[in-house]
């Protein structure tokens, strides 16, 4: 299977949409400061700043999301465990923001959404597990019944 460019891809991606998602929390933020705009008593200015650390925080995650299968796409190694949590997390967060767009926002934004859940998934099954010393991943293809397994290292014991 092609992993590298499909993580390479959704890189990325990724990269791009942490920058659009920055923009557009920048002008919303402009938007609320110009407009002195309150809801429920809540001052402009802290809504305002507010919706800029919440566009940078999520352009960071997304960027380090992006970093994490540039990486991976790169070395054509697994991540490790904090860049698989990583990615399962922007995973989780596109399904759900991918349900939520389609009556925000529409069936386009709801489709660019679901296109980089997969990406993101696809990654993470082309990967899978690592192997126990953590050098990379476990490539080796299944038994047919009655084939005889490859010469290596003994297995270990079973244990009772």
């Amino acid at each position: 299977m092609a992993r590298r460019p499909v993580a390479v891809v959704a890189a990325i991606v990724l990269f791009g949409e942490a920058v659009g998602l920055a923009f557009v929390h920048w002008i919303l933020g402009r938007v609320v400061d110009s407009q002195s705009m309150s809801m429920a008593g809540l001052d402009s200015n802290v809504m305002s700043a507010s919706t800029w650390v919440l566009g940078g925080v999520m352009g960071l995650f997304l960027a380090g999301c992006g970093l994490v299968l540039l990486l991976a796409g790169l070395r054509d190694r697994a991540p490790g465990r904090f860049g698989r949590i990583l990615l399962i997390s922007c995973a989780i967060t596109h399904g759900v923001l991918g349900a939520l767009t389609v009556g925000l926002v529409g069936w386009s934004a709801f489709a660019f959404m679901m296109v980089v859940l997969g990406l993101v998934v696809l990654s993470l099954l082309a990967y899978g597990k690592r192997d126990r010393t953590g050098s990379g991943v476990q490539d080796t293809p299944p038994l047919v019944p009655g084939e005889q397994p490859p010469p290596g290292p003994p297995a270990a014991p079973a244990s009772a």
